[in-house]
């Protein structure tokens, strides 16, 4: 959780003072949006050298060597102009993409499989705190002290998970794979039963075609995911100043409500989980997410409800795509793999999503376009995990 809080929230605090940044060092729209969606596209392109950090120093040195990063590049990017801003966001986009990938692969190897869904939640909820804080905190911030100290002061998040995670790689040296006893997705359907000791796998080629199978429909889910989260966190402060007539502090609080409810719906999926079939948590979460765009578009006065529900699609979205990882992949290797390639290309996918939302806005001059992007993007999530979902339950049998 610790490490979460410093996964999303850098990405995050350009977002509710945009146009401070632009009036500064002249950015246009969709080079704006590039301050979120190059992260994203560093989060794609560096999964494969991450997987490699993960696969040769070991879980605890990839965490530290992300929040590092993390921590390096928030100060680069305060500190000058256009080129000095990108850099500084490179390496913020290279050191979470670490992040990502080993944050899962640690809950497969030393998280119970009943407790996954849970730990996955929790995972997913600070990931959103800190998306909260910084949404909520930032605009104030620039007020005070100016946009460069703004985005600088939330270091001190990477900071603070450095620290206590250099304490606890030092506790644990050469940390190694425990390999809990696992039955994957046993707990899709609640079975609180069954033995806890190892069982037998099945034969090696169907579970490998099985899980290749998941892994490419969570691939599908997890673009339409990544597209959606990413252009509303992008796009949302502005659309509710141009549209509502908000100022940028009173539009990036009622946009931070987007980020604190994915509390919701990430611990509301575990619940879901634990006693419905496999399917329906999925379901419901893409409900909740097509229901945005759509109340948006339709009845834009009640954006904090809409705002409330789309947060709680987003949290539960990203819970219940890394359950299912965490709960098909038979050992962390294979979690690893199965979360590069599901995470490598649905971020190469959502990277797309702030420009070109920025893009059809300036198109446009209006927002439909944008929405109805988001709309697609909703559709692609809820088609893709209710198929994986499916499959996995499918394959127990």
């Amino acid at each position: 959780m610790l490490v979460a809080l410093s996964l999303r929230g850098p990405i995050i605090a350009p977002t509710p003072i945009i146009t401070s940044i632009q009036a500064d060092i002249g950015l246009s729209s969709v080079a704006a949006g590039l301050l979120t969606g190059l992260p994203v596209l560093l989060f794609a392109l560096f999964t494969p050298a991450a997987s490699a950090v993960i696969r040769r120093a070991g879980p605890e040195a990839a965490v530290l060597l992300c929040l590092a990063g993390v921590l390096v590049g928030t100060v680069i990017r305060s500190l000058g102009s256009t080129p000095v801003v990108l850099v500084g966001t490179v390496i913020i986009g290279a050191a979470i993409a670490v992040g990502n990938i080993v944050v899962p692969v640690i809950i497969r190897r030393d998280v119970s499989w009943r407790r996954v869904s849970v730990v996955t939640a929790a995972y997913t909820a600070a990931l959103n705190v800190g998306s909260m804080i910084t949404a909520l905190g930032t605009a104030p911030l620039a007020a005070a002290v100016g946009w460069r100290w703004a985005l600088a002061i939330w270091g001190l998040l990477a900071l603070a998970g450095l620290v206590y995670w250099f304490g606890l790689a030092r506790r644990r040296p050469g940390a190694t794979e425990t390999a809990p006893a696992r039955v994957p997705e046993a707990a899709q359907e609640g079975e609180q039963t069954r033995p806890s000791g190892p069982t037998t796998p099945p034969a090696p080629s169907r579970e490998t075609s099985r899980v290749r199978r998941i892994g490419w429909l969570l691939t599908f889910a997890f673009c339409g995911q990544a597209m959606a989260y990413y252009s509303v966190t992008a796009w949302l402060p502005t659309l509710l100043a141009d549209t509502r007539g908000l100022s940028l502090a009173t539009s990036g609080a009622s946009a931070s409500l987007f980020q604190i409810a994915a509390v919701i719906g990430a611990f509301g999926v575990p619940l879901l989980t634990a006693r419905t079939p496999a399917w329906v948590p999925v379901a419901a979460i893409g409900a909740l997410w097509i229901t945005l765009p759509i109340g948006l578009l339709v009845a834009p006065g009640w954006y904090i409800g809409w705002s409330i529900i789309g947060g709680a699609a987003q949290g539960g979205g990203f819970t219940a795509i890394f359950s299912i990882v965490a709960r098909t992949a038979r050992s962390s290797a294979e979690a690893a793999t199965m979360s590069a390639r599901t995470q490598g290309i649905g971020y190469l996918a959502a990277t797309v999503g702030p420009p070109l939302a920025g893009g059809l806005n300036t198109a446009t001059g209006g927002w439909t376009a944008p929405l109805l992007l988001v709309l697609a993007a909703t559709l692609v999530f809820t088609l893709g995990g209710i198929l994986a979902a499916v499959s996995a339950r499918a394959g127990r049998g």
